[in-house]
């Protein structure tokens, strides 16, 4: 049972929009993890500046010196990594050097399939010029053998003509003699 589905241009920019939102499938498991990445960073950021004004904030007297508060602080200073440790540094090193060998790796490979395929666009339109060249060709040799063969066609109706004419020349020259 054939169906059609309509909207009005109105629905249409708004299904637009909803689709520009929608996360893009072909978007590898990588960038994904690196989004999530830096919207964390970012929200730890933000924590750490709200925890900077809280402890100005007690510094100058806005705020009542907190146990609990201060002591959440320093647990959660000491479940942060050293990043002093050099085989940590290394790793991290190793780590961020796989990451980029993969960007460049597809960055090539990118580039590589660009190259071919303008390449191939580039034979593409080779081909169609000397087809239409061919084609070009073709109608001005045929326009030729059409203005040939009128010429032809022309000339043959000129002799036929003149045949035709000098019996009646001979005719009236014998008549003249006579």
């Amino acid at each position: 049972m054939p169906s059609t589905v309509g909207a009005s241009e109105a629905e249409e920019v708004g299904v637009e929009h909803l689709l520009r939102d929608i996360k893009d499938a072909s978007q590898g498991q990588l960038s994904k993890q690196i989004i999530d990445k830096i919207n964390g960073l970012k929200a730890l950021a933000g924590k750490l500046k709200e925890m900077r004004l809280y402890m100005e904030g007690v510094l100058n007297g806005k705020y009542r010196y907190n146990h609990m508060i201060i002591q959440n602080f320093q647990d959660i200073f000491n479940l942060l990594p050293n990043l002093n440790i050099d085989e940590m540094i290394k790793s991290f090193s190793v780590k961020t050097n796989d990451y980029m060998y993969v960007l460049y790796v597809s960055s090539l490979i990118k580039s590589v399939i660009s190259l071919h395929s303008l390449i191939n666009n580039k034979i593409h339109n080779k081909e169609l010029e000397e087809e239409v060249a061919q084609k070009e060709k073709e109608a001005e040799e045929e326009k030729k053998k059409r203005q040939e063969e009128s010429a032809k066609k022309a000339e043959e109706m000129l002799n036929k003509k003149a045949k035709d004419d000098k019996p009646a020349d001979a005719a009236d020259k014998s008549a003249d003699k006579k």
